[in-house]
């Protein structure tokens, strides 16, 4: 259209990924305050002398104006960053610790799971991924705690939270020892299906602890108990999802421990490939470079 100019807008967001564009550009993956899910063209972010290309990395929260139609419904879907201030850039925390980064990066790989509609609002998983990044950069509480804690709450905003004082199937309420993914949670032994899991007792009380913020009882639970409760939130958000996280395989939850649920992901050794390069065309599909 003769004479058509972008619109420009602020809000502010947090980088869950980036793909290379052409030879100097990028597609940023945003999950914004009010827009949503969305992507955008950062030009000439790969120069050395860019102003904001490091501004753009995975895990930073920033404050953006974008150039492009907020409700997508005039020119290209893709929007341009036109200006990038870093509010937190969380990443440069995580760069020398690998169970801190992997955990990261399942975190916003979730976040863009969560969002399958671009330019939906999402305030409250905003607000979570931000608090979460932060837990991670802070130390406070262990790394696979505060990403378990996420997934929890990840699923319940998107009405997937796993019963747990009560039954799944018939609602009785109770400490039911059996917790079945397919069911949605503990069942009782009236309801219990084929191959339904038998955790440990604490292990659902550290699952409601890490729905319910309470820290006290979480950062008192064993290795073991840990992991295991990662086993099952992992099989319990990748159910509804209806596919793997390709991040969580790669999440450092510590030494192995006899009896437990199996490690989460659990797709074989091609589950285990780190992610290749990611290239995007001119239409901005990405497609996997080999290697």
């Amino acid at each position: 259209m003769a004479g058509y100019r972008r619109q420009l807008y602020r809000d502010d967001a947090v980088v869950l990924r980036v793909q290379k564009l052409g030879e100097s550009d990028r597609i940023i993956t945003l999950l914004t305050r009010r827009h949503g899910r969305l992507r955008a063209v950062a030009r000439g972010v790969r120069r050395t002398m860019s102003k904001f290309g490091a501004r753009l990395e995975p895990f930073g929260h920033v404050d953006l104006q974008l150039a492009g139609d907020p409700k997508g419904n005039l020119g290209s879907s893709l929007h341009t960053v036109s200006q990038v201030e870093g509010i937190e850039l969380y990443g440069k925390r995580f760069l020398g610790d690998y169970p801190r980064y992997t955990a990261a990066s399942a975190i916003a790989e979730t976040a863009e799971r969560l969002t399958p509609v671009e330019r939906e609002p999402s305030l409250r998983l905003f607000q979570l991924t931000v608090g979460a990044l932060k837990a991670l950069s802070r130390g406070e509480h262990a790394t696979t705690l505060v990403l378990d804690a996420y997934l929890l709450r990840g699923m319940a905003l998107a009405g997937w939270a796993p019963a747990l004082i009560a039954c799944a199937v018939c609602g009785t309420p109770g400490r039911h020892r059996a917790f079945s993914v397919p069911a949605g949670g503990v069942v009782c032994p009236d309801c219990r299906p084929p191959g339904a899991a038998h955790p440990a007792p604490a292990t659902i009380d550290l699952m409601s602890a890490l729905t319910t913020g309470d820290w006290v009882v979480a950062d008192a639970t064993e290795t073991g108990v840990r992991r295991e409760c990662s086993g099952l939130v992992a099989a319990h958000l990748q159910w509804h999802l209806e596919r793997a996280l390709r991040s969580l395989p790669l999440v450092d939850r510590g030494p192995s421990v006899a009896g437990t649920v199996p490690p989460p992901g659990g797709g074989g050794a091609a589950m285990l490939r780190p992610r290749g390069d990611a290239e995007a065309g001119a239409d901005g599909t990405s497609r996997e470079r080999a290697e």
